[in-house]
C-alpha cells in the first residue's frame, strides 16, 4: 500500500494510534497502583506490627513475678502430724515478717506490712510442708510471692513519686520495701506460677495452665469429630452423590453455615447437649461438640476443594486398569487431595481456637481455679480465660490478659505453620 492509501487507512481508524499515543499514561497508571497496592500492604504490617508492640510491651512483664524472701521456722509446735494441712501456716508468715520488722507494734501498721505478701504465701508453705515433712523443725529461708500492688510497684506500674493518696501503696509500706530490697530479700523473679498453676482471685497467683490443658482437651474433641466426618462428607458430595436438588440443597446449607454467626452454635449446643442430653456445663466434652458443628463447614468445603484439584486423569487412569470407584478414591484420590484437606481442617482448628461466644453460651465462663483433669471436668479455655480477666478491675490482670494472648498467639501460630508445613511436605504439582 502506498503512502496515500496508508494515511487514508489511518484517517478512517484513528483508534489504531490510540494504544501507541495511550502508553506512557497507562505505564504511569500501573505504576500508581503498584503504589498504592504496596502501600496498602505497608499500612497493613505496621498496624499488625503496632498491635504485636503493644502486646508484648503490656504482657512481658506478667512472666515475672516480685517475690519477698523470710526466713520460716517450721516449729513443730504449729503443726499437728496427723493433719498437716490443718496447720496455721498464716502464723508461720506473720511470725517471720515481724521478725523481720520487730519494730512495728501497732496492729494498724502490722495489717499493712502483713498486706505486703501475697494470701498465695501460706498455700506455697503449706504444699512445701506436704511435700517434704522433714522441713517441720528446720528453719529455711523461702521466697514467697509479694502482693500484687507490690508486684506492679516493682515493676514501674506504680509511680512511687505520687503523692501517697494516690498510691495503693503508703510511704510506711514503701520505707519497709526499701528495707527488705537492701537486704537482698525483695526480687523480681521468673513467675513459674503463671505456667504452672491455674486461674485465682488474685493477680499474682493467676495461672494459664488450666486454660491452656482445657484448649487443648477442648480442640482434641473437636478433631476427633469434625476431621473424620467432614472429610467423608466431603467424599461423598463431591465423588458419589448425585446431582439432583437434595444435593444442591445440602451444598446451599453446608455453605450457608460457613457464614452463621458462632454464637449460634452456642445457643443449638446449650439446647442440645445440656439441656436435651444432660451433659456437664462448662466442660471441654461439651466445648469440643460446639466447636465439631463449628469447623464442619470450613473442612468439608476445604476437602471437597482439595478433591476437586486432583486431575480427572488420575481417575480416568485408575479407573481404566479396572479400579472400582471406591478404590479410585480410598488409593488414588483421597492420598492427594489429603494435604490440603489437613490445611483446610487446620484453619478450621485455628479457628475454632479463637472462639469465645459459644464457649459463653455453655457456661465456659465459670471461674475454675482447678486444672481439669479429664474431658468431663470443668474447664475454661484460652479465649474466654483472656475475657474473664480483661473484666477484672485489678491492675495485675491488665498484663495478665496481654501474657495471655501471646501464648494464644502463639497456639495460632503454630498451627498456621504445621499447616504451612504439611501443604508443603506432601503438595504434588502436576
Amino acid at each position: 500500500m502506498n503512502d496515500n492509501g496508508t494515511q487514508t487507512a489511518m484517517n478512517a481508524r484513528p483508534d489504531l494510534l490510540a494504544p501507541a499515543s495511550d502508553l506512557k499514561r497507562r505505564y504511569r497508571t500501573d505504576k500508581w497502583f503498584q503504589r498504592i497496592g504496596l502501600g496498602a500492604i505497608a499500612l497493613s504490617l505496621a498496624f499488625i506490627a503496632l498491635l504485636f508492640f503493644h502486646i508484648v510491651r503490656e504482657g512481658h512483664s506478667a512472666f515475672v513475678r516480685t517475690n519477698i524472701m523470710l526466713d520460716i521456722d517450721f516449729a513443730e509446735k504449729h503443726f499437728v502430724k496427723e493433719n498437716l494441712a490443718a496447720a496455721d501456716y498464716t502464723a508461720l508468715v506473720k511470725h517471720a515478717l515481724t521478725e523481720t520488722f520487730p519494730e512495728v507494734v501497732d496492729r494498724r501498721d502490722k495489717r499493712q506490712l502483713f498486706s505486703l505478701l501475697s494470701s498465695g504465701a501460706a498455700y506455697q508453705l503449706r504444699e512445701m510442708v506436704l511435700a517434704n515433712p522433714r522441713l517441720i523443725g528446720t528453719r529455711q529461708q523461702v521466697w514467697l510471692p509479694a502482693d500484687d500492688d507490690v508486684d506492679m510497684l516493682q515493676k514501674g506500674k506504680i509511680d512511687r513519686d505520687l503523692p501517697e493518696e494516690n498510691r495503693r501503696i503508703n510511704d510506711r509500706q514503701l520505707s519497709w520495701l526499701d528495707t527488705l530490697a537492701s537486704q537482698g530479700r525483695l526480687e523480681t523473679q521468673f513467675n513459674t506460677a503463671f505456667f504452672t498453676g491455674g486461674d485465682s482471685r488474685e493477680p499474682e497467683l493467676a495461672g494459664v495452665l488450666g486454660a491452656v490443658k482445657g484448649t487443648m482437651l477442648t480442640l482434641v474433641i473437636t478433631l476427633m469429630l469434625s476431621f473424620p466426618v467432614g472429610v467423608a462428607a466431603a467424599i461423598y458430595l463431591e465423588e458419589f452423590a448425585p446431582q439432583n436438588r437434595w444435593t444442591d440443597l445440602i451444598e446451599v446449607n453446608i455453605n450457608n453455615l460457613a457464614a452463621v454467626p458462632s454464637i449460634i452454635f452456642g445457643l443449638l449446643g446449650l439446647a442440645v447437649f445440656i439441656n436435651f442430653f444432660g451433659l456437664p456445663r462448662s466442660t471441654p466434652i461439651v466445648g469440643g461438640l460446639v466447636l465439631a458443628l463449628l469447623t464442619l463447614p470450613t473442612i468439608i468445603i476445604a476437602g471437597r476443594a482439595a478433591l476437586k484439584s486432583v486431575p480427572p486423569s488420575i481417575r480416568e487412569a485408575a479407573l481404566g486398569i479396572g479400579a472400582s470407584k471406591m478404590q479410585t478414591v480410598v488409593h488414588h484420590v483421597l492420598p492427594l487431595a489429603l494435604p490440603g484437606m489437613l490445611t483446610g481442617t487446620i484453619i478450621g482448628m485455628a479457628h475454632a481456637l479463637g472462639e469465645t461466644a459459644p464457649l459463653l453460651m455453655i457456661g465456659m465462663v465459670a471461674f475454675i481455679a482447678d486444672v481439669p483433669g479429664s474431658i468431663g471436668d470443668p474447664a475454661a479455655v484460652l479465649p474466654v480465660q483472656i475475657y474473664l480477666w480483661a473484666d477484672s478491675p485489678e491492675r495485675g490482670f491488665t498484663e495478665k490478659t496481654s501474657a495471655a494472648i501471646i501464648i494464644l498467639l502463639a497456639f495460632l501460630m503454630t498451627m498456621n505453620s504445621l499447616a504451612i508445613y504439611l501443604r508443603k511436605r506432601f503438595e504434588i504439582k502436576w
